[in-house]
This record gives structure tokens, sequence and C-alpha cells, in this order.
């Protein structure tokens, strides 16, 4: 149940709440709804005055502990705030957004459920908290991916709930209308059943950086790294999903062919630094089988450029991160044409798309203000100009994933 206490005089109208009512200058008229389980008694009353205090103290002790000092801080600073913002204090769990249902394209019908927590997207948080100074965030979500992954590997989700939930299933509410007309509305996300093979080396790769800043992690963190890898030696060939999980059929997907690579270079790299024991010559052995079968399979030479998946001409942005994985160097003559590539038919007003457009479904994205090209930097520079440019434009200030672009939203 949802309580509303003010002390303005309100009324019932078509099924909804309204008031008049006038505020004068340097007046606070306070509004307070709170919610509670209906079998319990009303929640308590809370004092709005203090526990807006209470609030501003605690974002301005928890902003000032930020160690990131480099350029554009305002804009880190807010970008942290939203992250720390989309974690569950009392797991540790990380939500992807705190919405759903809202249309990758106005009118469309690709409108997901993202409030809950996928482990690629919480790595990725992670890293950023961490690399900021904020290890206390990264040891509560290393404790929630320990009791949600417990188990067998084979079993591990893509997804949980903020508590650890498994059982995530998607229904579609037919009877609301959706964000500007975009339906179906949906709760819970059928993806969580896919096999994402990228989400294991966003794993293993997290728990290598945790141990490069020398946080200290819970003795199981090793056992259950060579589980997964023992797992992923046996799958890491199969087709999946991907990362921009595609319904329908699995394919090869480059990037999650690459992630196969990191989750094994990473666990190779954490033995060799810290002694833990493992089967390193099969861990290299599969590495190096992984990295020809992605040269072999997933570049296109014709366009000379990696692209979406095996035996496909079509481009897509996620290969993008080849170099900054450490797939391969920036230098290399392929990923230098994959970047040529993806510049020449995927640059949309300074956005880089998620799709090829000769797909038919381009969905805008904001990576390419991280080229790898050194002698590009003044590219990546004028393209993050814009993108900061789209954030101060924005009615909140944050960066969303999905900006329309054609329509300047």
């Amino acid at each position: 149940m949802t309580v509303l206490r003010t002390p303005v005089e309100t009324r019932g109208e078509d099924l909804t709440t309204v008031a008049s009512f006038e505020v004068n200058e340097g007046q606070t008229i306070p509004f307070v709804l709170t919610y509670g389980p209906s079998h319990l008694p009303l929640p308590a009353a809370i004092n709005p005055a203090q526990a807006l205090q209470d609030t501003e103290d605690f974002w301005t002790e928890w902003c000032s502990r930020c160690s990131y000092e480099g350029d554009r801080r305002d804009l880190v600073m807010r970008s942290l705030i939203t992250l720390k913002a989309l974690t569950y204090g009392p797991s540790g769990g990380i939500v992807a957004a705190p919405t759903t249902s809202l249309p990758e394209k106005l009118g469309g019908t690709r409108n997901w459920d993202y409030r809950f927590c996928w482990l690629r997207d919480a790595t990725f948080t992670l890293l950023a908290l961490m690399n900021s100074g904020y290890t206390e965030e990264a040891l509560a979500w290393h404790n929630w991916l320990l009791r949600a992954a417990a188990g067998w590997p084979a079993n591990m989700q893509i997804m949980y709930g903020i508590m650890g939930q498994r059982r995530l299933l998607e229904w579609e509410a037919d009877w609301l209308l959706g964000y500007e007309g975009a339906r179906p509305v949906r709760v819970g996300n059928a993806a969580h059943a896919q096999l994402q093979l990228d989400v294991y080396g966003e794993l293993v790769d997290a728990f290598h950086q945790w141990r490069m800043a020398a946080l200290e992690l819970d003795e199981g963190s090793w056992a259950l790294e060579c589980t997964v890898l023992q797992h992923l030696a046996e799958i890491w060939d199969e087709p999946d999903h991907g990362i921009w999980e595609r319904r329908g059929a699995g394919k090869h997907y480059v990037s999650s062919k690459v992630m196969t690579w990191v989750a094994f270079d990473r666990g190779i790299k954490s033995a060799e630094k810290f002694g833990f024991k493992a089967p390193l010559d099969r861990w290299r052995s599969l590495r190096d089988a992984i990295c020809r079968d992605v040269c072999e399979k997933g570049f296109d030479a014709t366009q000379n450029a990696f692209v979406e998946s095996y035996g496909s001409q079509l481009l897509d942005a996620s290969v993008l991160l080849m170099p900054a994985v450490g797939f391969l160097p920036a230098s290399d003559p392929r990923v230098r044409g994959t970047i040529a590539a993806i510049e020449k038919h995927m640059m949309w007003d300074g956005f880089v798309l998620r799709h090829d457009p000769r797909e038919g479904s381009p969905t805008p994205m904001c990576w390419p203000a991280m080229s790898p090209r050194r002698r590009r930097c003044s590219n990546a520079w004028s393209r993050s100009r814009t993108i900061w440019a789209c954030w101060r434009r924005n009615s909140i200030p944050v960066w969303r994933v999905k900006p329309g672009i054609s329509r300047r939203r």
C-alpha cells in the first residue's frame, strides 16, 4: 500500500488524488509518499525536513570519497551518483535501470524490463565505482554475486532479481498504453534464460581487476572462477544470443567469443600473478584456440573488418571492445579496418549505432568517443563533446543509453 501525507487538503477525482493550494515565497509544503505491506499497520510518519537533510548529508559525504580528479569531474560524479542510486543496499545487487518498457524506437515493440541485475552491467558498474575509490560497493556486489551464482555454473544466469531471484518470467500488462503508445508493457525478462557467453568473460575479468586493486575477496572466489572456466571450456564454441540479447536462434557472435577469450586470459593472469593452482596449460591452449577461431571466422576480408557473427557481413558496435579488453592491439590492421568500416557505415550524427543500419534496426549508442586509435584522439574528443552537450541538454543530468537522435530527444 502507499500512504500520502500532506498538510494540504486533498480530494478524490476520477480515481486520482488532487488538491488546490497556494505556496508563498519562502514557504515549503511537504508531500510525503510512503510504501508498506498492506497486511501491516500504516508506515510511521517521517519528518520530511529531517529526511531531506539526512539524504543531502548522505550524498554529500558519499561524493566526498570520490578519488577521481581528472577531466569533466562534474560529469563523472553525476554518473557515479546515478550508478550508486541503482544499487539495492540490503543485498548489494545493482539493477541495469529503474525502468521497464521504455522503447528502443517510439511506437515500437522492443520494450524490455531492465529492473534486474545483469552480471554484465553490474560488472561494468562495479569497475567504474572501484576505479573511483568506492571499494565498499564492489565488495557488496561481490558478496551478492557469490550468493546469486551459487551452485553449478551451468545454472548460472545472465541476470537475477535484486535479492538473487532466478525466476524472472516475462508477461505483458496489456491494459497499459505504454510510453507514448509503445506497447506492450512488459514485466519480467525472458532473456534471463538465454545463453550469453560474454558474461563469463566480464565476470572473471572483474575478479581479476579486484585482485589487482588489492581488494580482499572471499576465499571461495577462486574456486568459483575455476568452476566457471571448467564449464566455459565445454561451451565456448556454442552459439549464443550475444550482448544485445537477440531473440530467436543463437549465433556465433564475435564479441561473445572475444569475451570467452578474456575469461581464460584473466584466469591465467590471476593464477600467474597470485600463485593460484590452475590447469594453466589447458587454459592457454583454449585461449589460443579461441583467438584463432575469432580471427579466422569472425573477420570479413572483403570489408577488412570484424563482423557481428561468423559468416555475417553485418557490422556491430560491440566489436569495438576488442582492443579495450586486450584481444588485439589498437595498431592491428584488422582493428583499424574495423574502426574505419564502422565509421563509414554506422556513424550517425556523431554517434555509433548499436547494429548495422543495413539490417534495418538502428539503435543509437555512444561508444565512438572511445576510439582506440591514438591518431583519432581529436575525433574521440569531438564526439565526447557531442555526448556532453546531450548530457547537459537532458531534462535531468544523466546520459541516456538510447537518445532519439532523429528527433533531437
